[in-house]
């Protein structure tokens, strides 16, 4: 999933785009009010991109959990984050078995399923493979370009 643009703010309600940069702010949308507001450098932002699950192995990027999800829930709305705790832990666990019981806490399992749905119903998710296939044909198509330019550029030695 492409979750570049997206940011959280902390101590702000629901998620943001980023819009442009300001001298001493960026300028951010509400996703689901489309207001418009600035995000100082004193507030904590982060990008969904930057975030990462803890699990017993490696970290998992949000954008891999929301794949998960997303082939979990067939594309469809997820359990409400506003559950009890013990539900939400059951169907985490549902989807990814080995995220670290200790480092992931109830309130961070809420933040992903609300966020979710949220992205879900605004209808900005987008499966990572159906992203990778464009990528790799674009890449096919550039790669015999580049190829030949690479041919070109190569200089032969002189023979005195």
């Amino acid at each position: 999933m492409d979750l570049k643009d997206i940011m959280a703010i902390s101590g702000e309600p629901g998620l943001f785009k980023f819009i442009a940069q300001g001298k001493n702010a960026i300028i951010v949308e509400q996703l689901e009010t489309k207001k418009r507001s600035s995000a100082y450098a004193s507030a904590k932002i982060s990008s969904l991109e930057d975030i990462a699950i803890f699990t017993d192995k490696e970290d998992l990027p949000l954008g891999k959990v929301f794949d998960l999800i997303y082939d979990k829930e067939k594309g469809g709305l997820t359990i409400d984050s506003k559950a009890d705790s013990g539900k939400l832990k059951t169907w985490f666990e549902e989807i990814l078995p080995d995220f670290s019981k200790d480092k992931v806490y109830s309130s961070d399992i809420k933040k992903v399923a609300l966020w979710y749905n949220t992205l879900q119903k605004l209808n900005l998710l987008v499966k990572e493979k159906a992203e990778a296939k464009e990528e790799s044909a674009i890449e096919k198509e550039i790669a015999p370009v580049a190829e030949k330019k690479k041919k070109k550029a190569v200089a032969k030695p002189k023979v005195k």
